[in-house]
């Protein structure tokens, strides 16, 4: 069997910031986890600076574009504060998602097929200021005709279906399995770059990581947790592992459709 390319982890230090802003003052440091997680094997940083600033600050976005060593990735409703602040950090890429005050973290894609009129004019200027922009969106075909409507280079399936499905069985994560590989498939063909991210765990990436047209995986939340067990740099260490198995640079190489699907 051929070798796919590498595949790029992303890691979101969000919920480094979550715990810092629970108790206030300036531990721990968002940067200091970035800088780890380089240290470990990330490939990128991303950080959502949300309308509320329940996690990352406004100071934390100012120093990553300044300290980071690699690409950061700035997660942003489609609002013109965000806008504002994207154009004036220029971040290497800007992932739109969807985002309501009330929710605990994001809750589905965003409906690009829905907002084509609010999000063309968003993903035209960011693209002119050199911006890489993404769109955070279910793996749907709808959505990423949507997505290619406007432009954009980049989406990111959202897999936060597929995670919680692996805990409902066999068939139900299969399906989803193989949602996400039709919709990766898809987006690829119509010349999209594919990134996946939401909920992925080591028991949860495997089948995703071996998706040929994935090239990017964006995980936080479990890697934050499972670093208050084995540290930030292990925790990263081992998913950075588990991405390279299941892509075929280690191993136990998995197939990329009929581990789970067949």
């Amino acid at each position: 069997m051929p070798r796919f390319e590498p595949l790029r982890l992303g890691v979101n230090i969000d919920h480094v910031a979550t715990i810092r802003n629970a108790r206030g003052g300036a531990h721990p440091d968002p940067l200091r986890a970035a800088e780890l997680a380089v240290a470990a094997g990330a490939d990128g940083i991303t950080a959502h600076l949300r309308e509320d600033r329940r996690h990352i600050r406004d100071a934390d976005i100012d120093r990553l574009k300044a300290e980071l060593t690699v690409p950061l990735n700035f997660e942003m409703a489609a609002t013109r504060e965000m806008v504002a602040i994207a154009l004036r950090h220029r971040p290497h890429a800007a992932c739109i998602v969807p985002e309501r005050r009330e929710e605990r973290t994001t809750e589905g894609g965003l409906d690009a097929a829905g907002q084509i009129a609010n999000l063309r004019p968003i993903v035209d200027e960011l693209g002119a200021a050199g911006i890489r922009v993404s769109l955070f969106i279910a793996p749907d075909p709808r959505q990423i005709e949507a997505a290619t409507e406007l432009g954009a280079p980049v989406v990111e399936l959202h897999t936060g279906t597929y995670c919680e499905a692996h805990e409902s069985g066999a068939d139900a994560f299969a399906a989803e399995t193989h949602r996400l590989v039709e919709a990766a498939r898809h987006g690829a063909a119509a010349g999209l770059e594919i990134h996946a991210g939401h909920g992925l765990s080591y028991d949860t990436v495997g089948p995703v990581a071996a998706i040929a047209a994935v090239r990017e995986l964006n995980i936080g939340h479990f890697l934050i947790g499972e670093a208050v067990f084995v540290g930030l740099e292990a925790s990263i260490r081992r998913m950075r592992v588990a991405m390279d198995e299941a892509r075929g640079f280690g191993q136990n190489r998995i197939d990329p459709i009929h581990q789970t699907v067949r």
